[in-house]
């Protein structure tokens, strides 16, 4: 009876993980693209998920359950933990003094036994926790950081990571086994250290180069001036503009610096996400994602002219995005005011003028482009160009739900819903000329 309750509960965890991540989707086809996009990548390259002792504290049971259901659908991200609210309880019971340089945690030879009992303790607790909610996991509590000391005189035992053992991580990811590694490395003479977390991840996604890269946190992403979380962040081109910001605290200042870093040595469709435990879902298999997506991007350019376009390149990301051409002779009658365009062709936005409002005639982003934050950020650029914005979309158009979000006002007819945003007031008149507009691109055959 035991056995069945309990097999009960680690299917309740996972049904609830899934429900959860379908009531989040827009369109159906969404979770099957990531599964194909994520099936083509070597299982321990998958993923290298960053967990903070905080939320191995407060959030143990959602972190599991969000582990779990990944393995449901044949996926084992690499898991690196750390266990700072633990380790200053334990070390405080020890009698041990807190203290810190450059941010590290000085760790003297007395606190080895205690790091290495804590952190252990933290491993197997999330190892037992992922069993419990019906996934698999292995623990590597130690093992996979080669390290050499970083300043014994001013630090003690802390180590910055020399080597990754990849072999360790392999074998449980192919047996579909979740690594779950802490962050003790060991020197070459055998001595075991204290390796800071950012450092370990650095070290492992530099070993690795993976797909996606998660830091799992209490506050679900960075949070701007209004708390609010960012949604998005393309490096490209907020990098600069949100360091010197007044409102970036030093922490926010120290975590962009670190990701940036990440990064710099992954390949272009590489990301950072940071999120909650019961958004990591979510974040992995929906375009709208939850948290802060972060990426080295692409810049983006503001041109109003056609001779400054590749018409040709535009024309084809136009197709893609749409999956249909535009009718014959549309680039030869479109004026175009404004258009914002990434340096590789993958988003783009073309204006042009009625009246007093920016229409928006195309907003299109690739499938390879969505979820990267790539759009939100040629949409960010353009309601700061476009405070009067004005556009129309299929009724029937799942990027809808995202226009939802963004507008002021919408009327929506069987063939079109027209959108806006502005203080302007929208005339009936103005509808009308809107919804009479002649089709943009062919029809569906």
């Amino acid at each position: 009876m035991n056995q069945t309750q309990t097999g009960g509960s680690k299917d309740n965890g996972v049904r609830q993980t899934i429900v959860q991540l379908l009531s989040h989707m827009r369109d159906g086809k969404e979770i099957r693209e990531y599964l194909s996009r994520f099936s083509g990548v070597d299982q321990e390259r998958f993923a290298v998920i960053k967990v903070g002792g905080a939320v191995i504290r407060d959030d143990l049971e959602g972190l599991a359950n969000a582990l779990a259901f990944l393995q449901t659908v044949g996926l084992s991200p690499v898991v690196v933990h750390g266990g700072g609210p633990q380790l200053d309880a334990a070390l405080g019971d020890a009698g041990i003094v807190e203290e810190r340089v450059d941010g590290l945690r000085v760790t003297p030879d007395a606190a080895i036994p205690v790091v290495r009992e804590t952190l252990t303790t933290a491993n197997l607790s999330l190892v037992d926790a992922v069993r419990a909610a019906g996934g698999q996991a292995a623990a590597v509590p130690s093992g996979v950081f080669e390290a050499e000391l970083v300043d014994r005189e001013r630090l003690g035992r802390v180590g910055e990571p020399s080597r990754v053992r990849l072999d360790l991580v392999a074998a449980a990811a192919r047996a579909g086994q979740a690594p779950i590694l802490a962050c003790l490395g060991e020197t070459a003479e055998g001595c075991l250290v204290n390796v800071n977390a950012d450092a370990a991840v650095r070290a492992l996604v530099h070993a690795l180069q993976p797909y996606k890269v998660i830091f799992l946190t209490g506050t679900g992403g960075l949070l701007d001036q209004t708390g609010q979380i960012l949604s998005a962040i393309n490096l490209a081109t907020d990098y600069d503009e949100l360091l010197a910001a007044d409102w970036v605290s030093g922490g926010m200042q120290l975590k962009l610096q670190e990701i940036h870093r990440l990064l710099a040595d992954l390949p272009l469709s590489s990301s950072v996400a940071i999120t909650r435990p019961t958004e990591l879902t979510r974040e992995l298999f929906t375009h709208a994602g939850a948290g802060t997506l972060v990426r080295r991007g692409e810049k983006i350019s503001a041109l109003h002219a056609k001779a400054e376009i590749d018409m040709d390149r535009l024309d084809a990301l136009v197709t893609r995005s749409f999956g249909r051409p535009a009718v014959t002779g549309y680039w030869d009658q479109v004026k175009i005011d404004h258009a914002l365009i990434s340096e590789n062709y993958r988003a783009a936005a073309i204006t042009r003028r009625m009246g007093a409002w920016t229409y928006l005639d195309k907003f299109a982003v690739q499938d390879d482009a969505r979820g990267e934050g790539l759009g939100r950020a040629v949409w960010r650029q353009l309601i700061a160009y476009a405070p009067q914005l004005i556009w129309r979309s299929r009724t029937d158009n799942p990027v809808n739900g995202f226009y939802f979000e963004e507008c002021d006002g919408a009327i929506r007819t069987s063939e079109w819903t027209v959108f806006w945003r502005g203080e302007l007031g929208v005339t009936d008149a103005m509808i009308a000329d809107i919804l009479a507009l002649p089709a943009t691109l062919e029809a569906v055959t």
